[in-house]
């Protein structure tokens, strides 16, 4: 029973997560006052993606044809790690959520590696851009996630979300909330969300994700796009967790308490990228600098608290 709840979380998260970036769609679309683009558009712009050619450059080589698998491949992989339901991920150990951080960075530097190896100088201002501001990012969640592990007194993923409870919440939430603070702009700059990026702006010179992906086409587009989608439920899992921490030992009720927690996880993304304009490149740093700061605040409560 315990290997059928394991396989079952891991379809629902691999074949779920395209369904964040639409609940963030149709909330921008509410507030623009339109009907707004099907919530499961993911899934048909990656279907029709599927099914049409790639197109390759003279100029790239063997790093460009495989980046875009490969990001995939390990986004899947660090998707599951993720509980679910109560459950341990297919992969849970002491220190996992280390595992998911270089996973998740080795998905980006193929991103840039690949932009870079396209030769356009617009992809490789894009590659700039998204290395720099990964300097500034990934600090603020591997301190958010420490601070976590010290009010939980767990090292994986696992025992930390099956330790958070609304009676942590009580004893710590000041602290708590600085985390999600942390985690949810984290989120947003690693998504290529407003005010960090906009994923559907056209503009070269202002375009970070988006100017980096220009030379891909077909399956391989596709594929970016599902590693994308992967990418969001993964950190959004982190802010989900900790803003509603119930645990019934019931699997599926379990599991409707995380997907929805995602699902507030996704609006409040939507309402953010609505009511915000995105900031200029140079602001970038200072935003993921607060958001530090924001992290390094949590952790210093935390410890003059224990």
């Amino acid at each position: 029973m315990e290997n059928i709840k394991l396989f079952l979380q891991a379809v629902i998260i691999l074949f779920a997560a395209p369904i964040l970036p639409g609940i963030i769609n149709r909330v921008k679309a509410f507030f623009g006052g339109r009907q707004g683009r099907n919530i499961f558009q993911l899934y048909f712009d990656i279907y029709k993606l599927f099914n049409k050619g790639i197109v390759y450059s003279n100029t790239t080589t063997l790093i460009f044809r495989i980046a875009a698998p490969a990001m995939a491949a390990l986004s899947c992989i660090a998707a599951l790690i993720m509980p679910f339901g109560g459950q341990s991920g297919l992969l849970s150990f002491s220190g996992d959520f280390i595992l998911i951080v270089y996973l998740l960075a080795l998905s980006r530097f193929l991103l840039i590696i690949s932009a870079m190896d396209t030769g356009s100088p617009f992809e490789g201002m894009g590659a700039s851009r998204e290395a720099q501001f990964a300097v500034f990012a990934e600090p603020v969640f591997f301190m958010s996630i420490l601070t976590l592990s010290k009010i939980t007194g767990e090292s994986s993923v696992h025992g930390i979300f099956s330790k958070l409870s609304p009676v942590l919440w009580v004893e710590n939430a000041p602290v708590l909330f600085l985390i999600v603070l942390s985690l949810f702009i984290v989120m947003l700059c690693e998504t290529s969300r407003v005010p960090f990026d906009d994923p559907d702006t056209h503009l070269e010179l202002t375009m970070i994700h988006e100017v980096m992906v220009l030379d891909n086409s077909g399956p391989d587009l596709g594929l970016i796009f599902y590693a994308s989608a992967i990418k969001l439920w993964i950190l959004g899992s982190f802010v989900s967790a900790i803003i509603m921490p119930r645990h019934s030992e019931i699997f599926w009720l379990d599991s409707l308490i995380y997907i929805s927690g995602l699902a507030i996880v996704a609006i409040s993304a939507g309402v953010v990228e609505s009511v915000m304009a995105r900031v200029r490149l140079l602001r970038v740093p200072q935003f993921l600098l607060a958001a530090f700061s924001v992290a390094i605040m949590a952790f210093v409560f935390q410890s003059l608290k224990g």
